[in-house]
């Protein structure tokens, strides 16, 4: 069996394209926590606000450590094409979600944004688990936790 030597440029890039939609999408959720989004009425199941920087903190870093798996064997066969499609996708669909949902204020375009994003990500995870399962399970927390806000947007439409 050969091991494969391990690459920090590459785990560094990679962390970085894991946090890029938080980057992105904090230029529109930022402004709105301290504005409209407390005009929002929530349901008691709504996390405190403290909470979700440090839970997408750890999403992101998980997100980047799972393509980092990915990106070491390579992007040369149909299969890893592919899966770096789905991927660049749903890194997308959730930089995307934060611009509809916090910096539009759509509610409910949100809530079908997030919904689209889900599927990505179970899809994203079914091609990364061919490739190495590692990368797949690293994603299944970022996948917990688009549900629980999929739950949390639909809340939030079905209250406003």
């Amino acid at each position: 069996m050969k091991k494969t030597s391990f690459d920090w440029t590459k785990l560094l890039i990679s962390i970085i394209i894991g946090f890029s939609p938080g980057i992105i999408g904090g230029l529109f959720t930022y402004p709105a926590i301290q504005g409209w989004y407390t005009t929002l009425v929530k349901t008691p199941v709504t996390p405190p606000n403290w909470l979700f920087g440090p839970m997408w903190s750890t999403l992101y870093l998980l997100i980047g450590v799972s393509f980092y798996f990915i990106w070491k064997k390579g992007f040369k066969t149909p299969q890893s094409k592919l899966a770096l499609t789905i991927f660049s996708i749903q890194l997308f669909l959730n930089a995307l979600w934060s611009v509809i949902f916090f910096g539009l204020q759509e509610l409910l375009f949100g809530l079908i944004e997030i919904i689209f994003l889900w599927f990505f990500i179970i899809a994203n995870i079914v091609e990364f688990r061919e490739i190495d399962k590692k990368a797949a399970y690293l994603m299944l927390p970022y996948l917990a936790w688009v549900t629980v806000a999929t739950i949390l947007n639909l809340s939030i439409v079905l209250v406003n």
